[in-house]
């Protein structure tokens, strides 16, 4: 199974990039979708998950801002960001991983992947 992110790139402090993400119909069925960052020098920080109700979930610093949604009809998920700030700058990988795991309150101080994808480059300039 595969995730296959795109998106990614350069942009000035407060503008906007969207994120996405294709996965097969088994991993859209079986799991739970989400994102998570890493920063050089940092550890993995999760930022948005969005559950098999649609119900959708995000790290304190992107609340406002960062916006995950997901088509099913197409298996793909997006993270819209907005307002991006210095500290956004990381490298974004989707993930996939199984729902019970992603609802509990530590996914986002630690995420975890079943499947995870290559990542795709966010440069913000100031």
């Amino acid at each position: 199974e595969r995730l296959v992110e795109s998106g990614g790139g350069s942009v000035q402090s407060g503008g906007s990039l969207r994120l996405s993400c294709s996965a097969s119909s088994y991993t859209f069925r079986n799991y739970c979708m989400g994102w998570f960052r890493q920063a050089p020098g940092k550890g993995r920080e999760g930022v948005a998950f969005i559950d098999s109700d649609d119900s959708t979930h995000y790290q304190d610093s992107v609340k406002g801002r960062f916006d995950i949604s997901q088509d099913k009809a197409k298996n793909t998920v997006h993270l819209q960001m907005s307002d991006l700030k210095d500290d956004d700058a990381a490298m974004y990988y989707c993930v996939a991983d199984h729902c019970g795991r992603i609802r509990q309150k530590g996914w986002i101080l630690s995420p975890q992947c079943t499947i995870c994808g290559q990542g795709t480059q966010v440069t913000v300039s100031s």
